[in-house]
């Protein structure tokens, strides 16, 4: 299966025009570094190994629309995106809850990275145990960014709270683990059968 020309042209014209936006007067540059780095991190990684790994166009809309909302994040800060303010009283809710969107993202979209990455290199060999392998090790990239959130938090000081975004919440740390966690099974159960046959298109690497 070969990518799309104009999906290539339409996904890094579309994060270059995200990116600029998100770079005009965000919060604070700061923040907004640390959390545009790794969508800038994941373009050039994907650049360098295009000709020897291709992902799949699923993977690769998945990824375009992670780092999107990562942009929006950079920009805003996750506790203050406007929309999730305007939600916040339609749904009762006593925060911003777009880093909920944020932290859903980070194992819904890594999930399918690290599975087509374990299927076309042959990595695990009884198919069964993929999706406990997969799940278990997106819970514990969550639990690893929890950690460095919290020593970027304990570095800076006050210029790292935007970036901890705990918004108050004692249990952020958890919500944040479970949402990533829950990403990557609903991400599983609803995409594997559309995402298998994508990987037979594209064969093996």
């Amino acid at each position: 299966m070969q990518i799309n020309r104009k999906h290539l042209i339409f996904w890094l014209t579309s994060l270059l025009a995200v990116l600029i936006w998100s770079a005009i007067k965000p919060h604070d540059y700061f923040t907004w570094f640390l959390e545009v780095i790794p969508a800038l991190a994941g373009v050039g990684i994907l650049a360098l190994t295009y000709n020897r790994f291709t992902f799949t166009p699923l993977v690769y809309w998945l990824i375009w629309l992670h780092m999107i909302v990562l942009m929006i994040g950079g920009h805003y800060t996750y506790a203050e995106v406007p929309l999730f303010d305007w939600l916040k009283p339609v749904f009762g809710w006593q925060r911003n809850n777009y880093d909920k969107v944020g932290h859903w993202m980070q194992g819904f979209v890594p999930v399918l990275i690290a599975r087509e990455i374990l299927i076309r290199k042959e990595v695990v060999a009884k198919k069964g145990w993929l999706p406990a392998i997969l799940v278990l090790a997106i819970l514990g990239t969550s639990a690893a960014y929890e950690l460095f959130e919290w020593g970027v938090s304990v570095a800076t000081g006050s210029a790292g709270d935007s970036f901890l975004g705990t918004q108050g919440d004692i249990w952020d740390t958890q919500s944040d683990m479970f949402m990533c966690l829950l990403g990557s099974i609903v991400s599983l159960l609803l995409l594997s059968k559309w995402h298998d046959s994508q990987i037979k298109g594209i064969g093996r690497s």
